[in-house]
């Protein structure tokens, strides 16, 4: 298992020793950038760790957010990007369809990248109606790393978020994961 963090505007320091990869968040919805983007990114690219990128699903609108998305993350070969799906601040969620449509448009627009679906568990079995993932699910079940409780394959777990948002991917070694970002 290798080992990873995720991190927004809010982790103004984090520690990349120990870690394999490091999801930074760069959009929500159709407005917001992580001021801090550029400088996570390229603390994370210095530690040579596999870079993700993760955008905050707002309800509607998913073609637009993933145009939002794509235009404001750096591309580089090799880097992973995810779709961020649960409950906003306001208590609304994007719907199951949004979720899809939102993966489908990332993929077609940055078609040789690795598109991830990050939800809890709560959401995949509650809310979850296509069992779509894009290119593999990235599960949040806080308790033992790599066992979360759902019967789906999944890449990433995340465990718990003490101190920070901690993950273990399902890949025997870093340059696995790296192959298996830029097939």
């Amino acid at each position: 298992m290798l080992h990873g963090v995720d991190v927004s505007a809010y982790q103004t320091d984090f520690d990349t020793d120990g870690q394999d990869f490091v999801f930074v968040k760069a959009t929500e919805g159709r407005s917001y950038v992580n001021p801090r983007l550029k400088s996570q990114a390229k603390r994370v690219r210095d530690a040579d760790c596999v870079v993700g990128f993760y955008h905050f699903l707002w309800p509607g609108h998913a073609k637009d957010q993933a145009e939002y998305f794509v235009e404001r993350t750096p591309e580089r070969e090799g880097d992973l990007l995810a779709v961020d799906w649960e409950q906003t601040g306001e208590g609304t969620r994007a719907s199951s369809a949004d979720k899809d449509h939102f993966i489908r448009e990332v993929k077609r627009l940055r078609p040789h990248h690795r598109v991830l679906l990050y939800c809890n568990r709560s959401f995949w079995i509650n809310h979850d109606t296509s069992s779509y993932s894009g290119d593999g699910l990235w599960i949040a079940d806080y308790g033992k790393a790599a066992a979360p409780r759902i019967d789906a394959p999944w890449r990433i777990h995340q465990y718990t978020d003490d101190p920070l948002d901690k993950n273990v991917a399902d890949f025997p070694s870093r340059e696995a994961l790296r192959a298996w970002a830029t097939a």
